[in-house]
Parts: structure tokens; sequence; C-alpha cells
């Protein structure tokens, strides 16, 4: 790329790298890479492994509470699920007490997944080499980041539709 600077640039709020947006997009794509030949040997991608962590921590889960904890919209979470089911990893179920929510659970060979997942997180805390003080405050900035982004996505609501039925959902603990 071209490194010449004009003097107006100094200021330009519309520069890269004055973006806090960016290093975050280019942390996770990079932090992606990482985790790919980890789970590559379970036949599972990055998507996959985050609704396994929330099911290995809580044995099931319903579309909405996974959609919450993992902050996609249904038309991510949907294929993803179904992709999941088709490859022996979940089933889904209606709610028997409520046949609006679908409950997600694991399967005996995710289940089983578990153990060769164990070394995951240390082996690309290896690789990142961030001392325990700065990847404890990596977390809790990007945590408080991700707070206040959902408050701010929250205020703004859903948009109306002619269909919605509220009805209240369970919410898992997602931390």
């Amino acid at each position: 790329m071209n490194d010449t600077r004009h003097a107006s640039d100094a200021g330009d709020r519309l520069r890269l790298d004055r973006q806090v947006c960016f290093p975050l997009y280019a942390a996770t794509n990079l932090m992606q890479r990482l985790y790919r030949p980890l789970l590559a040997p379970l036949g599972l991608t990055y998507s996959q492994y985050l609704v396994l962590l929330l099911l290995w921590e809580h044995g099931s889960a319903s579309v909405g509470e996974l959609r919450g904890c993992l902050h996609l919209d249904a038309g991510t979470i949907t294929p993803l699920l179904k992709r999941m089911e088709r490859d022996g990893l979940v089933t889904r179920s209606r709610d028997s007490e409520d046949e609006r929510r679908v409950i997600v659970a694991l399967t005996p060979h995710s289940a089983a997944l578990r153990e060769q997942a164990q070394r995951i997180p240390e082996t690309l805390a290896a690789r990142i080499d961030f001392d325990a003080s700065k990847a404890t405050t990596l977390h809790d900035l990007t945590t408080s980041l991700v707070e206040r982004l959902q408050g701010l996505v929250e205020r703004r609501g859903p948009r109306p539709s002619s269909f919605h039925t509220p009805h209240k959902e369970v919410r898992h603990d997602c931390a």
C-alpha cells in the first residue's frame, strides 16, 4: 500500500488504524485461524466448538439461550445447529412444556469429544504466550465491551413483527 500520508490524515477519523472495531475484528479472525488446527482432529469448526462449550457446561439449552449466549441471530444459529445435528453432534427437540422452544442437547459422540478438547485452551494459551495477568485483563476488558454493546443492541430492540409472540425465555448463565 502507499504509505504517503497527507497533512489532513492526522485527524482523519476514518483511518483504519483509528478504529476500535478493527483490532477486535482482526484478533477474532486470527484467533479462529489458531483454533482451526486444534479443532480439525475433532472434526469441529470454531462456531461448533462454541456451541459445544456451552452444552458441555449446561448439558442442554434452548436455541434462544444459545443465540443469546453466543450473540448470534436466527439466520446464523439455525443452519449451524442443523449441520451439527446432521453430523451427529447435537439433537434438537421441541420442549414438552413449551412447543415454541427447541431444546438442543449433546449426543454421546459430542459428549465424548469433551475429553479430547480438554487441552485446547492451554495449547492455545501457550501459542499466544500471554502471561496470566494480561490474559485476565484482556478477558475483563472484552467482556465489559460485549456487555456494553449487548445493552445497546437490546435497547434498540427487535424489529416489530406481526408474527412475534413474546414469551419468557429461561436463560443459562453464559459466563
